[in-house]
């Protein structure tokens, strides 16, 4: 890719380009974090309405790109220059310049988020093609994880898509081969699957959503089915700490369900830039390797 070329001889200026960039983008995540769930609900109402024969109505939410960001306590409509990524939350001491009410920290935090996972990713891959998946993907993560946070919702209007690139990218070999490819996206699918069936059927209870095989679906379509186990492994060490530690704080409760995506997006992400090395870790401290 001859654009590539300037940041193959100025790394610094790649690293600042990308960072940059995923402070801007960033920004628009939490539009799509936020937007999106009311969008599909609306969607989901409308539909069942037109099944049932009935008029649906419901007044259509914002759109991702229309109308413009609003204050959600007073209405008043962001200028340009109360948009600034984190610079504006600052400026603004994290209050709305019309009403004074609080802004929520986690928009900075997801801009800030966005902007620290890309420069990692750049520093990793440098000017490269994979660079350029690896950005969209780890986007992709951010949204997904927050989304299901908030929703316990992982929107296939994400997963999908970002599943079918990883296909498309291992017929360059990008990441991996398409034989790798298309084995870990039906692994990766069949056997949270198989684990969510075994799993009700022994407790009569749900413990994971349809998007969490989707979502292992995507990284084996992205890494190969030799990354799901690493994958799989860190996701659940993740979530048994972190869900631990909530109910050792009394923070949730034992029979509260506790989204399982952020836990795969963090371990895919993990898996995407470092685990070869971990793998391979592992595999000379255990003496297979």
């Amino acid at each position: 890719m001859p654009w590539l070329e300037p940041f193959q001889h100025y790394p610094l200026l790649l690293y600042i380009t990308v960072t940059l960039l995923g402070l801007i983008l960033g920004s628009f995540l939490n539009v799509v974090i936020l937007r999106l769930p009311r969008i599909l609900e609306y969607e989901w109402h409308a539909q069942c309405a037109e099944l049932a024969g009935k008029a649906g109505d419901e007044a259509p939410p914002p759109g991702l790109a229309h109308p413009p960001s609003t204050c959600p306590h007073c209405g008043h409509r962001i200028r340009a220059h109360e948009n600034i990524p984190v610079l504006s939350f600052l400026l603004l001491r994290g209050r709305c310049s019309a009403c004074q009410t609080p802004i929520g920290w986690r928009y900075p935090a997801v801009e800030l988020l966005t902007a620290l996972l890309s420069l990692v990713v750049a520093l990793h891959f440098g000017a490269s093609a994979q660079l350029l998946a690896a950005l969209a993907l780890t986007w992709g993560l951010i949204a997904l994880a927050v989304i299901d946070l908030d929703t316990q919702l992982l929107p296939d209007r994400i997963t999908l898509p970002l599943l079918w690139l990883g296909l498309i990218l291992s017929l360059f070999g990008l990441f991996t081969d398409a034989h790798a490819a298309i084995i870990g996206a039906a692994a990766g699918y069949l056997l949270l699957w198989g684990l969510y069936h075994a799993f009700r059927l022994l407790t009569g209870k749900e413990g994971m959503g349809y998007g969490d095989f989707k979502l292992l679906a995507l990284f084996g379509a992205w890494l190969g089915w030799q990354a799901l186990p690493l994958v799989i492994l860190l996701s659940a060490l993740s979530g048994s700490l972190v869900g631990g530690a909530l109910i050792a704080l009394r923070r949730q409760g034992r029979d509260t369900p506790l989204p399982f995506g952020p836990f795969l997006a963090i371990a895919g992400w993990i898996a995407l830039l470092w685990g070869e090395q971990i793998t391979g870790a592992y595999l000379r401290l255990s003496g297979l390797g």
